[in-house]
């Protein structure tokens, strides 16, 4: 089942990286007491990932965090080096926090998993965004199809703020 506004998110534990390496990093942690910004992509270092979706919240992050936003953060079911590198190749690191679902178990936990496997791709994070205050979901876009990103967009989600 697809996880709703007034939903609460489920309990799941994702990887970052740190200056001490990969270190599990639980949804208690990330959105508890905090006001949070959660956009999810098909896949690190893809076209519209890498060229529409994470550039538009590097460019907003200063306008997104004006509105009340603690932390900004993104998702992907890729492993925690990809997400690390992704972070690294963009100039991200300190304005988005990149969360590695390498086995999808967060993703699958909200219902917003895809199966991409015909593409080579396996199991996937449908592409969207959601406001999270204090676990609890209060706007949610998911967009139609993987290389969209309108409605899950920054300057979209800004505009729910």
């Amino acid at each position: 089942m697809t996880i709703s506004i007034g939903d609460k998110l489920p309990n799941a534990v994702l990887k970052t990286r740190t200056e001490d390496g990969p270190t599990d990093i639980s949804t208690a942690e990330i959105f508890d007491g905090k006001k949070v910004v959660l956009f999810a992509v098909p896949g690190a270092f893809t076209p519209t990932c890498s060229m529409n979706h994470l550039p538009g919240f590097l460019d907003l992050n200063d306008e997104i965090r004006a509105k009340g936003v603690d932390t900004i953060a993104v998702v992907a079911v890729n492993d925690v080096f990809v997400m690390n590198a992704w972070s690294k190749a963009n100039d991200a690191e300190g304005k988005i926090l990149f969360l590695a679902d390498g086995n999808a178990e967060f993703t699958r936990a909200v219902g917003l998993d895809m199966d991409l496997t015909v593409a080579g791709l396996g199991v996937r994070s449908k592409r969207y965004s959601m406001i999270v205050d204090n676990g609890v979901v209060t706007a949610l876009n998911v967009e139609d199809s993987p290389g969209q990103a309108n409605k899950s967009a920054a300057g979209a989600l800004l505009e729910q703020l």
